[in-house]
């Protein structure tokens, strides 16, 4: 057949025929049929019925092959560990959402740093999420697959960290990340070479707080928060966030303005 319109017609004329013929009582056989373009037929070429009229016959370079289920089994256990079961493990283990766990199982490379990461003891979950969303950002920017990047999973780790104890937050951290990617530094490098630890100490935190609150572009929010408006309170938490550069502990900046502000 020269055209898939041919081919169309020539299956709707089979349908047809087939079903006359039963319907008469007659009986279909097994046959090679031929389409003919001029008539809109197919018409009788020859009669096929059983495989040696295919001529049909083993291969004699390819002997029967016997295979135990022993040799299977053995060959399953040097095999490496396929995308959809690690899918299902890293759901399982680490408690990674199906999508997540899908995107670092697409390449073995990505799903390889991701586990070294997370067993230098970090959240699974916060390491996952870091190297999704940041990593990756990166990664693809700049054109290049991950095991090309400078960064590492113990980079990845270290970030993590910094960030589990407090020591930088989160405004700073993917400043961190991004000079950690472009220099091949670790992260705790970064973060001293650049000044970005968090600062939690209160009376340094008190100190800028007392600087904002006494601000005269501030006192408006003051009064709005003290006349039962909360949303204020993020206003001044924002001028203390852009006072230490993002680099407040951002929890005690919240409790020592609550306690400020109800003095």
């Amino acid at each position: 057949m020269n055209s898939f319109r041919s081919v169309q017609r020539a299956l709707a004329f089979e349908i047809e025929r087939q079903r006359e013929l039963l319907e008469d009582g007659g009986r279909i056989v097994q046959e090679t049929r031929g389409w003919v373009e001029e008539r809109g037929v197919t018409v009788s070429q020859r009669s096929k019925e059983e495989a040696h009229d295919y001529r049909y016959f083993p291969e004699p370079d390819l002997p029967p092959l016997a295979v135990s289920r022993e040799w299977v089994e053995e060959i399953r256990t040097r095999l490496p560990e396929l995308p959809e079961p690690k899918r299902r493990r890293f759901m399982a283990h680490y408690g990674l959402s199906a999508e997540d766990a899908a995107t670092l199982t697409a390449s073995r490379a990505l799903a390889n740093f991701y586990e070294a990461a997370v067993a230098e003891g970090v959240s699974p979950k916060a390491s996952a999420n870091w190297l999704l969303r940041d990593v990756l950002r990166l990664v693809n920017a700049a054109g290049i697959e991950i095991e090309q990047s400078k960064i590492t999973p113990q980079h990845l780790a270290q970030l993590v960290r910094l960030l589990e104890s407090g020591q930088i937050s989160v405004r700073s951290a993917p400043e961190v990340l991004e000079e950690t990617f472009n220099t091949g530094a670790s992260p705790e490098a970064v973060v001293k070479e650049k000044g970005l630890s968090q600062v939690s100490d209160t009376s340094e935190l008190d100190t800028v707080i007392q600087r904002v609150l006494e601000a005269p572009a501030n006192q408006k929010a003051i009064a709005d928060y003290k006349a039962g408006k909360e949303s204020a309170l993020n206003f001044l938490f924002g001028a203390v966030m852009k006072e230490t550069r993002g680099k407040a502990n951002p929890g005690i900046v919240r409790e020592l303005l609550r306690e400020r502000l109800a003095s």
